[in-house]
C-alpha cells in the first residue's frame, strides 16, 4: 500500500510537470552584443535600398565579389520571432569602400554594388539579403554591419564576420567583446551553396534582441 501510496504521489507530479506551459522550462537565450554602428553608415542612401545588394536596380552587371545569402532569425530572448522588424545591412565593396561620400573620395569605388540595404521580417521573424562575402580594408577585418529597427526606431546595431578569418584575433572591435559565447554569437560560417556553379555562399546571422517588443 505503502508503495502503492507512492508510485501515485510521483505520478501526480509528473502530471502536473506535463500541463506547465513550455514556456517554463524554456532558458533565456544570449542576447546579441551591441557593437559601434562606426563612421561610414551611408549618408545618402541609394535610390534601391532593397535586400539585393548585388544589382542596382535593373543593371544588368552585378557587383564584384563572391556572392552570398546572408540570411537568418530575429528573436526575443524566449526564441520567439519577432515580425515588422527591419533589418538593415550595409558593407565595404569589393575594393574596400563604403557607400559614403568621405570615403568614396579614396577612389576605387564599385559603381554596381548597392553597399546598403533593408528588408522587413514576417510572421516567422526571417530575413534575407543577396550580397558579397566581406572583404577587409585597413584597420578592420572582414564584417558586415547589422542594424534592428522597430517602428523606425533602432534597437541595435552591431557586426557580423566570418568564422575562420585570421584578422578576427586582433580585430579591435570585435575584440571588445570580452564574453567568450557572446564573441562567437557574432562569427557565423560562410559555407559554399552545393551545386552552385558560380561558387555562392550562404551564411546564418540569428539576432537576439533584450526584450519582447510590444505590438
Amino acid at each position: 500500500m505503502q508503495h502503492r501510496r507512492k508510485f501515485i504521489t510521483s505520478c501526480s507530479s509528473v502530471s502536473a510537470l506535463t500541463l506547465l506551459p513550455a514556456w517554463a522550462f524554456a532558458e533565456e537565450l544570449s542576447r546579441t552584443p551591441r557593437l559601434t554602428e562606426g563612421p561610414f553608415y551611408p549618408d545618402k542612401l541609394p535610390l534601391d535600398t532593397d535586400n539585393d545588394l548585388i544589382r542596382i536596380n535593373d543593371s544588368l552587371t552585378p557587383a564584384v565579389g563572391q556572392i552570398t545569402h546572408l540570411s537568418g532569425k530575429v528573436m526575443d530572448l524566449k526564441g520567439s520571432p519577432i515580425r515588422n522588424a527591419q533589418i538593415e545591412i550595409w558593407q565595404v565593396d569589393g575594393n574596400g569602400v563604403y557607400l559614403h561620400t568621405k570615403d568614396a573620395k579614396r577612389g576605387g569605388t564599385d559603381k554596381h554594388f548597392q553597399g546598403f540595404g533593408r528588408f522587413t521580417t514576417g510572421s516567422k521573424g526571417t530575413y534575407h539579403f543577396r550580397t558579397i562575402k566581406p572583404v577587409p580594408y585597413p584597420g578592420r577585418t572582414p564584417h558586415i554591419h547589422v542594424a534592428v529597427k522597430l517602428k523606425g526606431q533602432k534597437q541595435l546595431v552591431t557586426q557580423c564576420f566570418i568564422k575562420g578569418e585570421k584578422m578576427n584575433e586582433t580585430d579591435g572591435v570585435l575584440n571588445r567583446v570580452k564574453d567568450r559565447a557572446a564573441k562567437n554569437s557574432l562569427i557565423v560560417n560562410f559555407q559554399k551553396i552545393p551545386g552552385s556553379k558560380i561558387g555562392e555562399l550562404q551564411a546564418r546571422f540569428d539576432i537576439v534582441l533584450g526584450f519582447t517588443p510590444q505590438e
